[in-house]
């Protein structure tokens, strides 16, 4: 009776949230500690302003790393108990990050949270990919994502409303609150997707087959290499926004309020990519959406180049708004695209393509966030120019591929 209840799927109202919350840990751990950065910074005795971006960069660091590991844990074991590994591992991260008292103990906590927070994020896109495929998860992927964005909408006011009644190492705790209902939720309510007869041996040479079949597939690397590149401009944005409204703005209690303005676009095009993607598909929204960004911060930035003053707050906004909602159509037929071909090996495909694109907006947002010089246009320049990369990218792909579909010989 206990086995026939297990295997019946959650439905979709339920499954969606409890999704979203699973891969809301990563954006949950960035976006609710920028208001306490500076605070942070002057208590471990940061001599320079932008060494607190670098509680953000390790994190994705950790991310990064921690990926390679749970794919392939979730493709032998099963995805629960890689999840509930991952849980545990955040938890840790986060009281060592809120028991720190210098700054090397700090970047080992948010290393550990952000390589315990790679399990759930990665493996949740492949228990989504056990139970969907193509359009249909593009979709699933698309609702998830609208719920999802609700974390960055209320984090920073969260860590904010944390630093009035307490001092910042409660926001460490209240993550530890979070992830304890998580792992506690995740063990109640979701079943385990991915069947024991349908488990692969955890083996270097497994690993390594499942790595080369992802690398050589063309539309997967490209689209997970135009992925990390483009969303290097969104981690450089979320390293230095701190920064750019409290010194460029001025604006400091406030700072919640339009961090989350700019989170919501995002949630709106995520919801609206749910809803077109079925009747025009992954690649015409995804190209729009990148030309129309890209062109967007090509005459932006040359604006602001030219101007040589940062643009006034309004226009700020109203050019971050768009772009942001860009990317968030951008967000899910991007990595629906790269798993599209994958299905057979979803776990570890989702680790490594989470992984490389990880790696790759990593190192290219901190990289933006330390060139952090009292103006936007390193931001907004840096829109541009990794917009251009990703369309070549996209397009080389798009077309590489209508050649072959072409070349083929009609049946007769």
């Amino acid at each position: 009776m206990k086995q026939a209840r297990e295997i019946q799927p959650i439905k979709a109202g339920e499954f969606i949230p409890l999704m979203a919350l699973l891969m809301s840990l990563v954006a949950l751990s960035i976006d609710a500690i920028l208001p306490a950065l500076p605070l942070i910074g002057r208590d471990l005795g940061l001599e320079n302003s932008n060494d607190a971006q670098l509680m953000i960069g390790v994190l994705f660091l950790g991310l990064a790393s921690g990926q390679i590991l749970f794919g392939p844990l979730s493709d032998s074991y099963g995805r629960k108990p890689a999840i509930y590994l991952g849980l545990v591992i955040f938890i840790a991260g986060s009281v060592i990050s809120a028991l720190a008292t210098d700054f090397t103990f700090m970047l080992t906590g948010r290393l550990l949270q952000g390589i315990g927070a790679s399990g759930p994020r990665t493996i949740s896109i492949a228990l989504i990919r056990d139970q969907y495929e193509g359009r249909a998860m593009a979709r699933i992927m698309s609702f998830i994502m609208a719920v999802f964005i609700l974390v960055p909408t209320i984090a920073p006011a969260l860590g904010q409303m944390i630093l009035h009644l307490a001092q910042w190492h409660s926001i460490f705790y209240s993550f530890c609150l979070l992830g304890g209902i998580a792992l506690v939720w995740f063990a109640l309510r979701q079943p385990e997707t991915l069947l024991p007869e349908n488990r692969s041996p955890f083996s270097r040479t497994h690993i390594w087959n499942s790595i080369k079949i992802i690398l050589t597939n063309r539309q997967s690397l490209s689209y997970m290499i135009a992925a990390g590149v483009v969303f290097g401009a969104f981690v450089g944005y979320l390293s230095s926004a701190q920064q750019i409204f409290q010194d460029i703005y001025l604006i400091t209690d406030l700072f919640p309020l339009y961090f989350a303005v700019l989170a919501l676009s995002i949630g709106i095009a995520s919801f609206v990519n749910a809803k077109l993607v079925v009747k025009h598909g992954m690649r015409k929204l995804s190209q729009t959406a990148l030309v129309a960004m890209t062109i967007l911060a090509l005459g932006f930035s040359l604006m602001v180049a030219l101007s040589q003053t940062s643009p006034p707050l309004w226009g700020f906004m109203a050019y971050m708004t768009t772009s942001f909602f860009c990317i968030g159509l951008l967000f899910s037929n991007f990595n629906a695209l790269a798993m599209e071909p994958l299905g057979k090996i979803a776990g570890i495909a989702s680790a490594i393509i989470g992984s490389v694109t990880t790696f790759i907006c990593m190192a290219i947002g901190v990289a933006i966030g330390q060139s952090y010089n009292g103006t936007v246009l390193p931001l907004v320049s840096s829109f541009a120019i990794l917009g251009l990369i990703s369309l070549m990218i996209v397009f080389w792909v798009e077309r590489k591929s209508a050649n072959t579909v072409s070349s083929q010989p009609t049946p007769h």
